[in-house]
């Protein structure tokens, strides 16, 4: 159905603790553990490909070469605000990355998505990129956010969400389809308020309990 740029995290610790997230009865301060926690195993999935190299270690019993990361540069760059409930889970894996933030509102006519903040770190053309979001509804913002990452240089760059729709995951292949994408679900559908069927809600309002 989707290319192999789309990757379905198919692990039980994931499959388990979204059901959790989905509960509306599941208080903010445990949802927003759980959104880091999943947003940890993600990462783990999506740094798969980094590539390695070997140094000299000498254990208790003697010297050997031993794999470690070759050191390429990482940043995390969250959609604000929901994307913030991921970054602390994806530093547990990846301490040295760099955070960059992107702001996204939608033009109320227009309705398409307006940068209002985005700030990188100098040298985020040279980074692997690694965009968050809990959610993959219509694509419109991931997309965009895709691009305006793709202005500043960046080549390497990847989307990573807890859940998705359909159509969000065939608008970021049709506008960009050499970007990966990490999720731990494909939902059914949107409804026609443009939320994901069955979905858990406003990840934003429920990360921060702004609702």
């Amino acid at each position: 159905m989707y290319s192999e740029k789309v990757h379905v995290v198919d692990h039980p610790l994931v499959a388990h603790k979204l059901t959790i997230l989905r509960d509306k009865n599941t208080p903010t301060k445990e949802f927003r553990e759980l959104v880091s926690e999943i947003g940890m195993l993600l990462t783990y999935e999506a740094t798969r490909d980094l590539p390695l190299t070997e140094r000299e270690v000498e254990t208790p019993i003697c010297k050997t070469m031993a794999p470690t990361l070759q050191g390429k540069k990482f940043a995390v760059v969250p959609i604000l605000r929901a994307g913030l409930g991921l970054v602390d889970g994806v530093l547990r894996m990846v301490p040295s990355a760099r955070v960059g933030h992107i702001g996204l509102y939608r033009d109320e006519e227009t309705l398409e998505p307006v940068k209002y903040f985005c700030k990188m770190p100098k040298d985020i053309a040279s980074r692997e990129v690694l965009i968050v979001d809990p959610m993959l509804a219509t694509g419109g913002s991931a997309s965009a956010a895709i691009g305006f990452m793709k202005e500043y240089g960046c080549t390497a760059i990847k989307l990573m969400v807890l859940l998705a729709a359909p159509c969000g995951i065939e608008r970021i292949q049709k506008d960009h389809p050499d970007v990966d994408i990490y999720c731990g679900v494909v939902d059914s559908h949107l409804n026609e308020h443009g939320y994901i069927v069955p979905g858990l809600g406003d990840a934003g309002d429920r990360i921060f309990g702004t609702k």
